[in-house]
């Protein structure tokens, strides 16, 4: 059996959702031939345990933590947070915050920490990538992005010990939508540009989780276009068939929104249109599960929304994915025309009705439409004649089965053997 080293940031007991696809694919990649081991850091600075996560992990899989140096811990005392605080990523990137040492922390970040605020981590890797590589066998090396640091961390790696590097890019590297009302300077620009460059360069394979981040690097870098794939988020069979569904039926009616939601994700008419549907009885209750950035929370104040909104916070993954399979209505926010958010094959697999919003994403409209599952909406929309509709729409599961990670990992393991 071949070995195949991950390199992911975020790992078990870390509850951060962006985990969830190289943890089911490392847990099925046995079946097809490859062995995976695991570099990842002791800990993280913004995620919530999920304990119940470490059932995914097999004991014979050797997984190695290492130290990584983490500016959020100055951020912290900047905003005047303990040492031992939580952070979520909305208030890091917050607009609403206009405090000069929130204004300064954000500088610091998309200037100075380049590709990312994780590339403390980069020398501990690298230290005990170099070590593990030399006591075992590795045939091909896999890293997970964001953080971007990964990537060079397997360039290093791959590199140094001529092993074929497979990059995963979960978002885009140079231009991710963090990034969007900020402004970098021109010389964090062409280093950030210089340092992704090289790692499509030495990569013998790339993996894209959307067909259209895959298009959009290849008119930025023609040279990757042989060698890049797709391999869609997808979601958890096995995990689904572990939960137990109890839809009361009763006169209100349950949106939910699972995931992080930024205020460059606020759809300012569909509150209104909730709104609307309460006033002529039409009952409907929301219900964030994960964090909710400030602006958005305004908004829903200001529409008088407050007493039919519950916000979860984080929930276990098996406690969220309950939540989105007893809903009514499901929502996805998508943040550009790259962007389909992990949580919609997760909707998909529940069967509710989904509704979309998203300016000219093509992609996630497609995958509604060819699985019957909702309607998308642009922002400026209000999505009105979802609710005289949505009874027409379940997502036909034999569509929805492709997108099993079962199934993702068996694509995976060819793109490996194809590579090595």
């Amino acid at each position: 059996m071949k070995r195949v080293l991950f390199i992911t940031y975020y790992w078990p007991p870390s509850g951060k959702a962006s985990l969830h696809w190289p943890l089911k694919i490392i847990k099925y990649l046995p079946k097809h031939a490859w062995q995976p081991l695991v570099l990842t850091v002791e800990d993280d600075s913004f995620s919530v345990k999920d304990e119940s996560l470490m059932e995914d992990i097999s004991p014979e899989l050797k997984v190695i933590r290492t130290k990584s140096y983490e500016p959020f811990n100055i951020y912290k005392k900047f905003i005047g947070k303990k040492k031992d605080d939580q952070l979520v990523t909305s208030e890091t990137i917050s607009k609403s915050n206009k405090s000069l040492s929130h204004r300064i922390s954000i500088w610091l970040r998309i200037n100075l920490f380049i590709p990312d605020a994780r590339i403390g981590w980069y020398f501990p890797a690298v230290k005990a990538a170099r070590k593990l590589i030399k006591d075992e066998k590795i045939d091909a090396i896999v890293s997970i992005g964001p953080p971007h640091s990964a990537h060079l961390i397997g360039k290093k790696i791959s590199r140094k010990f001529n092993i074929p590097h497979v990059p995963v890019f979960i978002d885009p590297w140079v231009d991710i939508i963090y990034y969007k009302d900020f402004k970098r300077n021109k010389i964090t620009l062409s280093i950030d540009n210089h340092l992704e460059k090289n790692v499509l360069q030495n990569a013998k394979a790339i993996v894209f989780v959307t067909d259209t981040m895959k298009k959009d690097y290849i008119k930025k870098y023609i040279f990757i276009e042989s060698k890049s794939n797709v391999l869609y988020w997808g979601y958890n069979e096995d995990d689904f068939e572990r939960i137990i569904v109890n839809k009361e039926q009763t006169e209100d009616k349950v949106i939910v929104h699972a995931g992080n939601i930024f205020s460059y994700q606020n759809p300012l008419n569909f509150w209104k249109q909730i709104k609307k549907e309460n006033e002529i009885g039409n009952n409907i209750r929301i219900k964030f599960i994960g964090t909710v950035d400030p602006e958005i929370k305004k908004s829903i104040t200001e529409e008088g929304l407050n007493e039919i909104t519950e916000y979860c916070g984080f929930l276990p993954y098996n406690e969220m994915l309950k939540n989105i399979s007893e809903a009514d209505f499901l929502l996805v926010c998508a943040s550009e025309p790259r962007h389909v958010p992990g949580k919609l094959f997760e909707y998909l697999r529940t069967g509710n009705p989904i509704i979309a919003f998203g300016n000219n994403n093509q992609e996630v409209k497609q995958i509604l439409e060819n699985s019957n599952a909702g309607i998308m909406y642009n922002y400026d929309e209000s999505g009105e004649d979802f609710f005289t509709n949505y009874k027409n729409f379940k997502a036909e599961p034999s569509y929805v089965v492709k997108f099993d990670r079962e199934r993702v990992a068996a694509e995976m393991a060819k793109i490996l053997s194809h590579s090595s």
